[in-house]
């Protein structure tokens, strides 16, 4: 994902031009994250793994595709009418440029799935659409261009034909309504490379290749942490002071949809040995690609995974974000960590901000959100210095904002289907400014 052209509005004063001093601008931080990914990924390449195809959606193909036969497999009908021969309408044709016909014998029906016999010079067989063209046949003219129109009695001419005729037009080109085998894809041409997202499209021509199983690339693995004392798993009852859990939930489903796998998610107490406990039993058990934790990273008294984390290889900085400022980087036994802060709208604009387009950029899935220009439905404010990401409601060319800048507004969130990135440099926005907005659905 790009960094957002700054949108139309009222700039910032000369005095703040760009992100407070120690802060990281939010195109280096999402750069830094896709080269910690990058790194890993280029020493840890995905396994391949071979899955039926009704489990591949989303899946990325690890290996270029070719067609084993052709597509379609046969020489077959595009509609329903006569099978003919064009050379048995020749005399059909007048040199006055009127219309002519032709009457011909009618041959027996060709029902779809069925072998059927040559044509005979002089006939003209029912086909329909999608059975097999016989041999001798080179164009279909179409039952309303025939006479009779329809196809008797009750929708078939007699088994053998006896004593039926059709008229059909004496101008009908060879090759008319004929689907050729191969037309759509021939045997041994490249069907689909290396890296493709398997969605319904790309699913649907493998089927149609007779593929029931497809090799793809193993999906990163994801460590999933949450901490907090006051932290509580949804359905239990809450104490004084505590909260449930909707980090996981959020971060999890977000994962998922993004095409990583989560190995396990854990809620941890806020005791930086136990923290940094589980985390070296968990990576060793479950080797993941990325750990990937929420909360616990900024300058409280109880920043767990910030204080657990102090001899590790990791940073803990301040993006010019907003939200989402916070933010932790580094590796943990080896292994890639995230950091996010613990406010759930700030660790969801965090995946969408940095990890998400690292995901694409490095493994190919998921596909990039869309970008669309808008106008704004009302005027926006954003901090000097930062880069504030808002809610939106994207409608037909517009984007009304939902919600306050607060990270706690998860019911503003849910009635969102789009962010409004407002980039450093710009404080205010006027209804009717455009801006560039990033599209969730």
């Amino acid at each position: 994902m790009s960094a957002s052209p700054a949108p139309q509005g009222v700039p910032a004063s000369a005095a703040a031009p760009g992100p407070a001093a120690g802060r990281r601008e939010v195109a280096a931080h999402r750069e830094a994250v896709e080269d910690l990914l990058r790194t890993w990924f280029l020493a840890h390449p995905p396994a391949h793994e071979s899955i039926a195809l009704g489990e591949a959606a989303g899946r990325l193909l690890a290996a270029d595709v070719r067609a084993p036969g052709n597509l379609p497999p046969f020489t077959n009908s595009q509609m329903d009418g006569y099978a003919v021969r064009t050379a048995d309408l020749a005399a059909g044709s007048r040199p006055d440029g009127i219309p002519g016909t032709v009457r011909l014998a009618a041959a027996a029906p060709i029902p779809a799935g069925s072998a059927p016999p040559p044509l005979l010079p002089g006939t003209a067989a029912p086909v329909m659409t999608g059975a097999m063209l016989p041999e001798g046949a080179d164009a279909v003219v179409p039952i309303e261009a025939c006479t009779p129109d329809y196809f008797v009695p009750a929708g078939f001419l007699p088994a053998d034909g006896t004593g039926s005729t059709v008229e059909v037009p004496a101008e009908t080109p060879a090759g008319q309504f004929v689907r050729r085998a191969g037309s759509d894809i021939s045997a041994g041409a490249p069907a689909l490379p290396a890296g493709s997202v398997l969605g319904p499209l790309q699913l649907g021509l493998l089927a149609a290749l007779g593929l029931d199983r497809v090799t793809v690339r193993a999906r990163p693995r994801v460590l999933l942490l949450t901490t907090g004392d006051e932290v509580v798993e949804p359905g239990r009852p809450l104490g004084p002071g505590q909260i449930h859990d909707a980090n996981t939930t959020l971060l999890r489903s977000s994962l998922e949809e993004a095409g990583a796998q989560v190995l396990r998610s854990r809620i941890l107490a806020d005791s930086p040995q136990e923290f940094t406990a589980r985390l070296r039993a968990d990576v060793a058990a479950d080797a993941p690609d990325l750990v990937l934790s929420s909360g616990g990273i900024s300058k409280g008294a109880y920043e767990v995974v910030r204080q657990g984390l102090a001899a590790a290889d990791v940073a803990f900085l301040s993006v010019a974000m907003q939200p989402g400022g916070p933010q932790g980087i580094g590796t943990v036994e080896g292994v890639p960590f995230l950091g996010f802060p613990g406010n759930p709208v700030s660790s969801l604009v965090s995946f969408e901000m940095f990890l998400r387009p690292a995901l694409t950029a490095v493994t190919g899935a998921p596909r990039p959100r869309t970008e669309v220009q808008a106008r704004l439905t009302a005027p926006l404010g954003s901090p000097a210095g930062k880069h504030q990401v808002r809610r939106g409601r994207y409608t037909a060319g517009t984007v009304e904002p939902v919600g306050g800048p607060g990270s706690h507004l998860l019911h503003a969130l849910a009635a969102s289907n789009a962010l409004i990135p407002v980039p450093v440099g710009t404080e205010r926005l006027e209804a009717g400014a455009e801006v560039t907005v990033l599209l969730l659905e």
